[in-house]
């Protein structure tokens, strides 16, 4: 068995704007395990500025994950604990090159017979980009809609606002996300005003790494709190668990390619279940090659809360997609 990586820039067809910049590429490394006659391929989608694995030894470990590919799964896991973006681009060859043709998780959803229900992103803009991409998704039949916020939280208010004056809760389900874009003092009023307007959920509404500030936050807030990047970094199973117990959220939201692959979601996923945490999983602008593995995933966990997913639609040069939206239906197409 031999391996291979290559680097791919995602280039995107919209600069897209969110609470760290405007980003106008993606950086992403594809990964090729090749056994006899078989090839499987996965991603590991390293995301600059925000995965813990964003490191100058990056590629330097990547290689040594090619060099090192016929050792076993444990032994290549333990070296690759702190890069999770390569652990789950081992995951997804290994599984590829088990399954062939685009299957990492077959079963139903790859059979064309179950969809995955997913929310509308809006991306950061000024009103009137907001307000379009509201239309659209709206008109496309979207009944859970996740807007980013924290650069202009007035503006951003005043569409949350009138939104829920045409649409009730019942109607339309709103998630915020704030990538830490707010102080604690801050969160504090506006954890009140998402409340009054129904909010579902807001995402790290401070910065990660402040424990104690965003549990005193999860106690009393009346709109719940899904930890986001309050996850990245958190490698051990026990500081998993810890975390958790002392933060006591609502929600956590897993985005696999930072936070320890399809292993690592599911240990996040085991002790949430058992703190009765909700949890739903987002992918992390992978390509299609990351993004279709990642559906497959997410589908076997049965949950019933849409899914942050994307569609693959953001790039100009994305690879082959196997995945359909119909609507917020997300279906898989051989």
């Amino acid at each position: 068995m031999t391996a291979k990586y290559f680097k791919y820039l995602l280039e995107f067809k919209r600069p897209s704007g969110t609470s760290r910049g405007v980003l106008l590429e993606k950086e992403t490394f594809v990964l090729e395990v090749i056994d006899g006659n078989k090839k499987g391929i996965g991603e590991c989608a390293v995301f600059r500025g925000l995965s813990f694995d964003d490191r100058p030894d990056y590629e330097e470990k990547l290689l040594w994950l090619c060099e090192n590919i016929q050792k076993d799964s444990a032994a290549l896991k333990s070296e690759l604990k702190e890069f999770p973006s390569i652990w789950i681009g081992y995951e997804q060859a290994m599984l590829n090159l088990k399954y062939g043709k685009h299957l990492y998780f077959p079963g139903e959803f790859t059979e064309g017979q179950i969809p995955i229900i997913i929310n509308g992103l809006i991306w950061m803009g000024n009103v009137d980009y907001m307000e379009e991409q509201i239309r659209e998704k709206l008109e496309k039949g979207f009944h859970c809609i996740k807007l980013k916020i924290g650069v202009d939280w007035k503006s951003e208010h005043k569409v949350l606002q009138e939104l829920r004056e045409k649409f009730s809760k019942d109607q339309l389900e709103l998630r915020v996300d704030a990538n830490g874009g707010f102080t604690k003092e801050e969160a504090i009023n506006v954890l009140q005003q998402l409340s009054d307007l129904d909010i579902h959920s807001i995402e790290q509404p401070i910065k990660a790494g402040n424990w104690s500030d965003m549990a005193a936050l999860c106690a009393k807030t009346p709109t719940p709190i899904a930890l986001d990047e309050e996850l990245i970094g958190i490698i051990d199973y026990k500081e998993k668990e810890q975390l958790l117990e002392a933060i006591n959220p609502q929600y956590i939201i897993l985005k696999p390619s930072l936070v320890g692959g399809f292993s690592g979601s599911d240990e996040w996923i085991r002790l949430a279940d058992e703190q009765k945490i909700g949890w739903w999983i987002t992918s992390a602008l992978e390509s299609n090659i990351g993004l279709n593995a990642i559906a497959q995933y997410t589908f076997t966990k049965h949950s019933k809360l849409p899914q942050g997913l994307g569609t693959g639609g953001l790039f100009t040069n994305n690879f082959d997609n196997h995945l359909e939206l119909i609507g917020e239906r997300l279906l898989f197409k051989a």
